[in-house]
């Protein structure tokens, strides 16, 4: 492994992070609890505050939700750089839940959440960036967005709090 930094890691991929989302209700997108870090479930924003919408299998293949997976992943980095300051504060990923928007004949959900945990694992690490994960198909999700995503991550020591 190498020497670099989670924030020096990230730079290095050349992906821009998009604006942190707001709350769409009521609800914290970020909270620390102990040395725990919980993110609420997060869609595929852009860099225009617009949300990649479709269902998985009718208006988006496995190869398409999986960049859109990736790009949920870019939307939790922003939250956690916002709230943190430093990807760096965070020492690895524990879990990962992620949620597909697809038709009922879709089987690849796992493939699809590959996208935002490889992100990840580009970014901690191949094993403080690979937690615990589940993958799931969803009959629908809000606003029809193909990908949601939830993660729990554990923080370095919080003296910088």
């Amino acid at each position: 492994m190498d020497n670099l930094t989670p924030d020096q890691r990230f730079a290095q991929l050349n992906l821009t992070m998009p604006p942190p989302p707001a709350p769409l209700g009521v609800y914290k997108p970020f909270l620390i609890v102990d040395k725990f870090v919980y993110v609420s479930g997060h869609g595929p924003l852009k860099e225009d505050r617009s949300f990649i919408i479709g269902k998985v299998g009718v208006a988006l293949t496995a190869e398409e939700a999986k960049v859109v997976a990736r790009q949920v992943g870019l939307t939790i980095l922003a939250t956690l750089k916002e709230n943190l300051g430093s990807l760096n504060n965070i020492k690895r990923v524990i879990k990962v839940l992620g949620m597909v928007n697809a038709v009922p004949e879709f089987e690849r959900h796992p493939f699809v959440i590959n996208g935002c945990s490889e992100l990840f694992a580009s970014v901690w690490g191949p094993d403080n960036g690979v937690g615990v994960r589940s993958a799931v198909g969803m009959g629908s999700l809000p606003d029809n967005i193909p990908v949601e995503i939830e993660a729990m991550f554990e923080l370095h020591q919080m003296s910088w709090l």
